[in-house]
């Protein structure tokens, strides 16, 4: 396990997929970048294939953003691929304004995230649109007396 002062990365393996399992805050001057360091220690050795959970991240702002945004690509240049689920439901409307499900693989749970790897597996990807419509209130319903 990786101890920062804002972030906790822990590392495991599935079906010979790295996750990292993110607990704490992926903020400026301290997540972002211990999982970038955290990442590159992984990916310097030849890794490629990882998924991150971020179900116990509290807080992420633009550079944790940032800083997911770069390894999904760095991933991804490489011929590689960085997945993310259990995305809190609290940070769906920075997700969306950041425009990140269209840069990054989302899934809800574990076993959708490590099916992705695998061509010939189902898997239902995240669909931030549909968790924000669900979540707004309608115009109707808000003029309603």
């Amino acid at each position: 396990m990786l101890h920062h002062k804002h972030l906790d990365i822990q590392q495991r393996e599935r079906e010979g997929i790295a996750i990292l399992d993110l607990h704490g805050k992926l903020v400026m001057g301290g997540g972002d970048i211990t999982l970038r360091d955290c990442v590159q220690s992984l990916f310097d050795p030849g890794n490629r294939q990882l998924i991150l959970d971020l179900a116990k991240t509290h807080e992420i702002d633009t550079a944790g953003m940032g800083v997911l945004l770069l390894l999904a690509e760095q991933y991804r240049n490489s011929g590689g691929k960085l997945v993310l689920f259990n995305v809190a439901h609290t940070h769906g409307k920075v997700y969306e304004l950041a425009r990140l499900e269209t840069a990054i693989e989302i899934y809800r749970d574990e076993l959708d995230a490590v099916n992705s790897f695998f061509p010939d597996r189902k898997v239902i990807r995240y669909d931030i649109l549909e968790y924000v419509e669900s979540h707004v209130p309608h115009e109707d319903q808000e003029h309603k007396t």
